[in-house]
């Protein structure tokens, strides 16, 4: 970027102030050819966007993009009313998964009409007008709510089907690329999510950008720009998290709780201690014992646990962390996670502001991600493709402090045990995706310590699945685990060498129940318990379903086979560990909760998401079960856990480091509402 001189600044705020002088419009202007826009995942060109408005006022768009053989491909052709409002909508085109993307909206007479392969709806005539938020829509669509949102009275509009939806102004700064600079404004949405969504508009009203680290879409030939917008967003955004967490962090008035007439988990013993008191002075546990027997010290805040059962605090082991996904996790009581993948100044900034209490969230592992590099390469931009390549990235991640590396789809086979080695060297663990053209018993050998998602251990026996980075690695997989024979010698064979070699194993078998099973219209089965409690565009995103011949017979009975392999694995003594991947929080509720249907016991399940996590990451002399010396992380739940393991979805208190949380006013921070 060029120097700024005094009358280049002086040109600048002229122009922002001509473009704010004019009254809000619905409609930007646009030129006489398609616009573009570029679609960036982890900062790599990914896809893009065409959007070019015809002469009768129908918008046309083009969207797609690629990630890992995923992606969408649609064909929008849409009409706006006077007000900015969505008229008539069609798209074609297929989903993320490949799945058909068709919908159709049409507003006559002030009646809305609605369907996809999810829902379908109608409105009365007369209803307020709302806008209509596709299931299957381009980026393009977040300009038109912003222009829709700034116009309307109280720059609110109601939602088709449900909700409500504001917004406002945050923001305004230059975009500069190629030498060329214009002026660009950040506006809020709320309403849509767990957070706000920030779109940046153009002089005209028009899209400029959405913005994140992990995936964004900006005006083709101004992607330089994004780092700088980013940063203000962020900037933004933090002050907003940091409010909220001075807000919803309770300090004990003299730094000492007790906590009394607790049925205790022992995740040592895995049973549980009824009548147990519980001291925490700062942020430790100082003392446990019997309620007869430990006495409370004067001046300590006294909470009643009688009825309820104290826990550990839950670990996460699988997530890739956004930055307000802290609210749902410690909302879930997960107070630990291990992030499998992230790009590195998002991660690291994030933890170090949850260290600084300044952000909500877990106490955080990170592990590095690396891939190879080729059209399916991975979220990440650390590619390697040499050794020297592979051993840098690993020491790279190690001098940040990194206690992991994951391996992705991409990385050469020759390269794992060239990374595995120099990761031990410097005391990492090693585990990841197996890489396509090998076999998960290959990357054992290797030099694996663990291997991420269950789908990964039944391709070790469909060994003419060789090309394993596109979504073949899923629908495989679903079309026949059902005739997976676990008796097999070869089965017995691969859990022989997971145990003798100690290699643990992170299934995250609750993404695979909505993958194949997840049909289209209704809610998954894991999220149906809070589905009425999320705001009403993320329920609505739930019915989308998972792969296109998700709840057939036949993907149903691989799934069950999969958690039959999962409950063999863990009876053969390979260690398991509890992560999700998916929605934060809620997700790692249901993952124990299908352990247990697999034939766990729920109190050697909750051990697994406890003292079990932190062993594997050599943190169990601070972490996962409540003993004196250690951090003061626990939940407190209503019931027995040990003979329900959905009790933990009523987590009603949530302590990190001796502060303390409302679960309810967590989730309600993230726009979840407290159950019935």
């Amino acid at each position: 970027m060029r120097a700024m001189t005094p009358r280049h600044v002086l040109t600048v705020v002229l122009v922002w102030l001509a473009a704010c002088a004019h009254p809000e419009a619905p409609g930007p202007a646009t030129g006489p050819g398609p616009v573009r826009h570029t679609v960036l995942m982890a900062g790599k060109r990914a896809g893009v966007q065409r959007a070019v408005m015809r002469a009768d006022g129908t918008w046309v768009i083009d969207f797609e993009f690629n990630d890992r053989g995923r992606g969408p491909l649609t064909h929008t052709e849409m009409r706006l009313d006077s007000r900015g409002l969505p008229a008539s909508v069609v798209t074609t085109g297929v989903d993320y998964f490949k799945g058909p993307a068709d919908e159709t909206l049409s507003v006559t007479g002030g009646a809305a009409r609605w369907k996809n392969k999810a829902e379908h709806g109608t409105s009365p005539a007369g209803a307020a007008p709302a806008f209509y938020i596709g299931m299957f829509s381009p980026p393009e669509e977040g300009a038109m709510l912003a222009r829709a949102l700034l116009a309307a009275p109280g720059r609110r509009l109601p939602l088709y089907p449900t909700g409500e939806a504001s917004a406002r102004e945050v923001d305004h700064a230059m975009a500069s690329a190629g030498g060329r600079s214009e002026p660009v404004r950040l506006i809020e949405i709320t309403g849509l999510g767990f957070s706000p969504a920030y779109v940046w508009l153009r002089r005209d009203g028009s899209l400029f950008g959405s913005l994140s680290a992990w995936f964004a879409i900006v005006r083709e030939g101004w992607e330089e720009s994004t780092p700088t917008l980013l940063a203000r967003q962020d900037r933004l955004s933090a002050a907003r998290t940091a409010a909220l967490a001075a807000r919803l962090a309770v300090r004990a008035p003299g730094g000492v709780i007790a906590i009394r007439g607790a049925a205790l988990f022992d995740a040592e013993r895995a049973e549980l201690r009824p009548g147990t008191t519980i001291i925490v002075r700062g942020d430790r546990i100082e003392r446990v014992g019997p309620d007869a027997s430990t006495p409370v010290p004067a001046g300590a805040e006294v909470i009643d646990a009688a009825g309820r059962t104290v826990l550990p605090g839950l670990w996460d082991m699988h997530v890739h962390i956004g930055e307000d996904d802290g609210l749902l996790q410690l909302g879930a009581g997960v107070t630990s996670a291990r992030d499998l993948g992230n790009d590195i100044e998002t991660v690291m900034d994030i933890r170090k502001r949850i260290e600084a209490g300044t952000l909500i969230g877990p106490r955080l592992i990170l592990a590095g991600l690396i891939d190879g590099p080729g059209p399916y390469a991975g979220p990440t931009k650390v590619l390697v493709s040499t050794e020297a390549e592979a051993r840098a990235a690993v020491d790279r991640f190690a001098d940040l402090g990194y206690a992991q590396i994951k391996i992705y789809s991409s990385v050469a086979p020759a390269l794992v045990p060239i990374i595995a080695q120099q990761a031990h060297m410097r005391r990492m663990r090693v585990s990841g995706h197996v890489p396509a053209f090998m076999r998960a018993e290959d990357a054992v050998r290797a030099g694996y310590d663990e291997i991420q998602h269950a789908n990964m251990l039944v391709l070790n026996f469909l060994p003419d699945v060789k090309d394993t980075r596109t979504p073949l690695r899923f629908t495989a997989v679903a079309e026949r685990a059902a005739g997976l024979d676990l008796g097999s010698a070869q089965v017995r064979a691969f859990v022989d060498l997971l145990r003798s070699r100690g290699t643990v194993v992170d299934p995250t078998v609750a993404v695979f129940e909505n993958m194949f099973c997840g049909r289209a219209g209704e809610i998954p089965i894991g999220l149906r318990a809070v589905a009425d409690r999320l705001p009403a565009q993320v329920r609505r995103q739930l019915l989308g379903g998972g792969l296109p011949q998700a709840g057939s017979d036949l993907y149903a009975r691989s799934f069950q086979r999969m958690l039959e392999l999962v409950a063999l694995l863990d009876r053969s003594g390979v260690t398991i560990v509890a992560g999700t991947d998916a929605m934060p929080g809620f997700s790692l509720h249901r993952e124990l909760e299908l352990y247990v249907k697999a034939g766990m016991t729920p109190a050697h399940v909750l051990q697994i998401a406890t003292l079990g996590a932190a062993r594997v990451m050599h943190r169990d002399e601070e972490l996962g079960s409540i003993a004196p010396g250690k951090l003061a992380d626990l939940i407190l739940v209503p019931g027995d856990p040990t003979r329900d393991i959905s009790a933990l979805r009523r987590v009603e208190i949530v302590m990190k480091g001796g502060v303390r949380y409302s679960a309810a006013a967590l989730l309600a921070g993230a726009g979840v509402q407290p159950p019935l």
